[in-house]
């Protein structure tokens, strides 16, 4: 059983648009780890700065990476909580410029650390669920890959306009409980 010592939970969107439906939902899952006792925090990446990478494997090669930028906070946040709340809506069947370049420097050494950790993925889009697949697939792929639990996705299509699902009562509430739901897993895990 995990010891309750104030569990950390880490909420990353990777929409620009703040207060939009990708936000929301990110907060709804917040909202259900933390009313279990979870610590939170929320990074908007739009309001970072994340350099894509140049794969240059200088991380590899020195330890650090060649950009002096946010991204090495932001790693280090990662590798202390046990839970990520990963938001991004689907552009062209893809994740947001701002999640791909997020996602693509998860290539260096500290990316060890991140096996066991687990991952709550929310998904806005303006299409059917099908037009998650690619988005859904990379980061289910991702996560395999890294040793990641999946824990849920909250998939939330037909989500265009900007605040559209505060209009879904049904998908808060499986926001909300998806995250109350993660932390009692992780305490009694």
């Amino acid at each position: 059983m995990m010891k309750n010592s104030k569990l950390q939970v880490l909420g990353i969107v990777g929409s620009p648009r703040q207060g939009g439906n990708t936000d929301i939902l990110v907060d709804q899952v917040l909202t259900g780890a933390e009313e279990m006792g979870a610590s939170i925090e929320k990074v908007i990446l739009n309001k970072l700065n994340i350099n894509p990478c140049q794969a240059c494997n200088s991380c590899y090669k020195t330890g650090k990476c060649m950009h002096n930028d946010d991204m090495e906070e932001l790693l280090e946040k990662m590798e202390d909580s046990a839970l990520w709340v990963l938001g991004t809506p689907v552009y062209w069947w893809g994740p947001t410029a701002q999640f791909k370049a997020f996602l693509d420097r998860w290539y260096c050494p500290k990316h060890e650390t991140f096996k066991g950790k687990h991952v709550i993925l929310v998904i806005p889009l303006e299409g059917s669920s099908i037009n998650a697949r690619h988005t859904i697939g990379i980061l289910t792929d991702v996560c395999n890959y890294l040793g990641i639990e999946l824990d849920e996705t909250v998939l939330a299509p037909g989500m265009n306009e900007k605040g559209a699902v505060l209009e879904n009562v049904k998908l808060i509430k499986k926001a909300y409980n998806t995250g109350k739901k993660a932390i009692k897993m992780l305490i009694n895990s």
